[in-house]
């Protein structure tokens, strides 16, 4: 949910406390959070007479490059884990979005000089 400082404002102070309240129980478990992207890429070894050299390449082969970009480089993820990858970058998505409202939130509340 994208909290915009005009939404906000109409919102009583209680509401607004039961909205970061709501916003803070959809963090959940932090614990299963990645930060990035995961892309996947077919290579080609390049062995003489291998499948890959007549425009069969291996893979998909799975990366995962965490973000701030440039903090890392992509790290390959084994087909086993990609499903694992995938569900902590939800949730890492979903934490972000969360995060965002409750300060959304708190900036509202500071405005109003009733920051708790």
């Amino acid at each position: 949910m994208n909290a915009h400082k005009n939404d906000l404002g109409g919102l009583t102070t209680e509401q607004l406390l039961a909205r970061r309240r709501a916003a803070a129980a959809r963090l959940g478990d932090v614990e299963q959070v990645l930060s990035g992207t995961l892309a996947e890429q077919s290579r080609q070894c390049g062995r003489p007479g291998c499948r890959c050299a007549d425009g069969e390449p291996h893979g998909p082969y799975a990366y995962f490059t965490p973000r701030p970009a440039g903090r890392g480089r992509a790290r390959y993820v084994p087909a086993a884990l990609a499903d694992v990858v995938r569900r902590y970058l939800r949730r890492g998505e979903q934490a972000e979005t969360a995060l965002a409202e409750i300060s959304a939130v708190n900036a509202e509340l500071l405005a109003r000089r009733e920051l708790r």
